[in-house]
């Protein structure tokens, strides 16, 4: 009776179970290699790589946004394809410069963030072109050029409608 039960069995790699049993764990390794690929291959972009110096200069940043609210300073930016337009309102006593920095960061990928120099078109009137056409969501800063005052938003780039920038004292 042994005899006949050893030449029915086979060899413990022709059977489908050790194959069912062994195909969980290589599924996961496979997926732990294709993980390690990806995170090698992309960048993160959100970390900055001076957090630290960055981190200390906030209160300087607080104080640009403190004499953007003395001076009563107040921006829509409004946007036709590439070309953007401001119109910036003061007190009267504020002088405006003639070139204003729009600084345009994408709140997650790095390489698309732009800075868009605005000339004077008088009036309180600025006027500038895109390096790319915006969609989706942006962080917007508005600033001299002295680095005195800024003014700060987000705009969600897809609507037709001006976007206002105002002061914020808080």
């Amino acid at each position: 009776m042994s005899a006949t039960m050893t030449s029915d069995s086979k060899p413990w790699y022709k059977e489908p179970w050790p194959w069912i049993l062994m195909a969980g764990p290589g599924l996961v390794i496979i997926a732990a290699i294709f993980t390690i690929w990806i995170a090698v291959v992309s960048a993160d972009g959100l970390v900055a790589d001076d957090y630290y110096k960055q981190g200390l200069a906030m209160n300087q940043r607080l104080e640009r946004d403190h004499q953007a609210s003395q001076l009563g300073l107040h921006a829509d930016v409004m946007r036709a394809g590439l070309n953007v337009r401001l119109l910036i309102t003061a007190k009267e006593t504020t002088a405006l410069p003639e070139e204003i920095v729009l600084r345009l960061t994408h709140p997650t990928i790095d390489g698309r963030d732009q800075n868009v120099a605005l000339k004077s078109e008088g009036a309180g009137f600025y006027g500038g072109v895109l390096a790319e056409d915006l969609a989706g969501r942006w962080h917007v800063t508005l600033e001299d050029p002295a680095g005195q005052w800024r003014l700060q938003g987000e705009w969600q780039a897809g609507f037709d409608e001006p976007l206002r920038l105002d002061a914020k004292a808080g």
